[in-house]
């Protein structure tokens, strides 16, 4: 099973349940515990690979949504979680959209930082790229190429730094194997883009994030469920860069409240 921790309060508080993008670890929210823990019990978990969920689930050759998120559920049952909000942060998006066609009874709300919903001619090509550069560069130096790709301003450097430092505890046979997810990256992305959102969702994005800013607007123009809002003067990892404004739009949002910043 995979590593999780818990912050609790008493059965009667809502659960909240953060999802980590490729490349990430619990460490990603660590911006957002102190700010939720007070009024919800939270649940963090790193995915198959990341951080200390290595060697916790049997390993394959190749992987797919389905498995990575089946390793989630099988935490949730485990604490015997009926019914959650979601957090989840740049591929973790895509993870969050599988659980709900999965188990959908299970969720209440969704808040999706750096949200991945469409596959631009951008993503394309950083994708293909990816595939022909493994051939001939260090995995450490190729995400590090790609990092400085999403997130090239100088604002960005410490988010930019914070998944540097994450990523480097992957090894090239973990990262292999969560490249190779990407062969069901864009099937994914064209299956669930124009699927009806059923949940009450908040999307979160930085406008300066201009691989994947485009395809959450229109995301959210074609869903009525989908409220968007964009942080100025931010990059993809908005959790982060923006914490005090980006938290305070999702406990808003968590909470029945409307968010305070536009779109």
């Amino acid at each position: 099973m995979l590593y999780y921790e818990t912050y609790t309060h008493t059965p009667d508080k809502p659960w909240l349940v953060f999802i980590h993008g490729a490349g990430g670890a619990i460490e990603t929210w660590r911006y957002q515990v102190q700010e939720f823990r007070a009024d919800f019990n939270l649940l963090l978990l790193d995915l198959r690979d990341h951080g200390r969920s290595k060697n916790v689930a049997p390993q394959q050759e190749e992987y797919d949504f389905e498995m990575v998120t089946r390793d989630v559920l099988t935490v949730i049952d485990h604490l015997g979680i009926e019914k959650a909000h979601f957090m989840s942060l740049s591929l973790g998006s895509v993870i969050l959209q599988r659980l709900n066609i999965l188990r959908p009874e299970l969720i209440d709300k969704m808040v999706m930082a750096g949200g991945i919903f469409k596959a631009s001619f951008k993503m394309h090509f950083f994708i293909h790229s990816a595939k022909v550069l493994n051939f001939v560069l260090p995995y450490r130096s190729l995400y590090s190429l790609f990092s400085w790709i999403v997130l090239p301003r100088k604002n960005h450097q410490f988010s930019r730094r914070v998944f540097k430092r994450q990523f480097q505890k992957l090894s090239r046979e973990e990262y292999l194997r969560w490249v190779g997810l990407y062969r069901h990256f864009f099937r994914a992305l064209r299956e669930y883009f124009y699927r009806p959102v059923d949940k009450l969702s908040l999307v979160v994005m930085g406008e300066q994030d201009h691989v994947f800013l485009a395809a959450a607007r229109h995301f959210a123009r074609v869903h009525q469920n989908v409220q968007l809002r964009i942080l100025e003067e931010c990059g993809h990892i908005c959790n982060i860069e923006k914490s005090a404004l980006f938290n305070a739009l999702a406990m808003d949002f968590l909470k029945g409240e409307s968010p305070k910043v536009n779109a």
